[in-house]
């Protein structure tokens, strides 16, 4: 059996005594792994797995679905809670993230968006990065997958940006996570940025499975696209953190889920 917690997002369960920020983290347990999928953007969700009676001495390692602080930020205050010694990461995770912004107090225009930590933190702490780069086997019942293709361009947001030179951000360091459930797959994302319809058909593509449930953020409110997240087979839908509210499930930190 797989089992999926929802650590943190932007909003908890009716009546929960857990706290919510903007961000995300999921704990996993797989037959033979335990690990965390995101970090939110501070410590608030190592404060509710302490609530839900996660006990985080147990992880093994943890997968960042990209390097935007909702996701990212909250990574170094778990290296004071667990032993970490391995992270999974996309390609290009170290470039500055940033978005277009109206607010006054950026002279630029731009607003710093990016982890919070560097590439020489991770060799002082002596945690090791794994990128994936296309497919990497987790287990028998779970995979990382990344570099999507992009069949579906419309999907991908303007605002963001990267690098000194503030070019377009095409979020070529993201990677979802892929969990069996059954004869089949459910997909978990973090935002989505590279688009889900992107994500979902080279997931399809890469594993030949059918998927029956996405999981996490889908930075839309598009009923377009949840038409045809159905098309592709998408039986089941647990969306939460920057999926527009009319979309949005009731999963919010304090749910989980069992495959």
């Amino acid at each position: 059996m797989i089992s999926l917690k929802v650590l943190v997002e932007d909003k908890v369960l009716d009546g929960s005594n857990l706290e919510s920020e903007h961000g995300l983290s999921f704990y996993i347990e797989t037959s033979a792994l335990k690990f965390i999928f995101d970090c939110g953007q501070t410590d608030i969700a190592w404060k509710n797995a302490l609530k839900m009676g996660v006990d985080l001495h147990g992880i093994n390692f943890v997968v960042i679905s990209h390097s935007h602080y909702d996701h990212a930020g909250g990574f170094p205050s778990l290296l004071k809670r667990a032993n970490i010694k391995k992270i999974y990461t996309g390609r290009n995770f170290w470039q500055e993230k940033f978005s277009k912004t109206a607010d006054s107090k950026n002279a630029d225009g731009y607003k710093y968006r990016g982890a919070g930590f560097t590439f020489q933190d991770l060799a002082r702490w002596k945690i090791e990065q794994k990128i994936c780069d296309d497919i990497l086997e987790l287990d028998e019942n779970a995979w990382l997958i990344g570099n999507f293709d992009t069949r579906y361009k419309f999907e991908i947001p303007e605002k963001f940006v990267r690098g000194e030179d503030k070019i377009a951000d095409n979020f070529d360091d993201e990677i979802c996570l892929v969990l069996r459930e059954g004869d089949g797959v459910a997909v978990v994302v973090g935002c989505s940025h590279v688009g889900i319809l992107n994500i979902v058909s080279t997931v399809q593509k890469r594993l030949d499975l059918p998927i029956k449930t996405v999981i996490g953020g889908i930075h839309s409110d598009d009923m377009k696209i949840f038409a045809r997240l159905e098309d592709f087979g998408v039986e089941n839908f647990c969306l939460c953190h920057c999926t527009g509210e009319k979309l949005r499930a009731d999963f919010a930190a304090g749910s989980v889920l069992e495959f």
